[in-house]
């Protein structure tokens, strides 16, 4: 959707921009910058203000974790972790084994709402 809007805006910018540029002649500089300008303005807004946003929120879990907490590593192993150091974690992820991770390893926090089983529901067939 978002892709959609951007190639629509970009578009649009590009014929005006191209419109001015055709019936002005030569046109004054800041005119030919304009449609760069809202190009950049809309990139930012859609692309990255809310990868900035996502980058900030991911580091304040990374500092917040601590230990007993359920982590899911880049590399998608599942763990707890038993230790906090100062840039490396010790996760047990079986038992009787434990890796040290770095804190910039871990993608995501896991909820102990995840872990409760989920009641599957089979439907059923009624004929007539």
């Amino acid at each position: 959707m978002k892709s959609s809007i951007l190639l629509s805006l970009i578009s649009l910018v590009v014929i005006t921009s191209s419109a001015n540029a055709a019936g002005a002649g030569g046109g004054d500089a800041f005119s030919s910058f304009v449609p760069l300008i809202v190009i950049f303005g809309i990139f930012y807004f859609l692309v990255i203000r809310p990868q900035q946003k996502r980058a900030k929120e991911h580091e304040a879990k990374v500092n917040s974790l601590k230990r007993d907490d359920k982590i899911i590593t880049t590399g998608g192993i599942y763990g707890t972790i038993v230790a906090v150091r100062e840039g490396v974690l010790e996760v047990k992820i079986a038992d009787n084994v434990k890796v040290q991770v770095a804190r910039s390893a871990v993608s995501d926090v896991i909820k102990d709402d995840a872990e409760k089983p989920v009641e599957v529901v089979t439907p059923t067939i009624v004929s007539k």
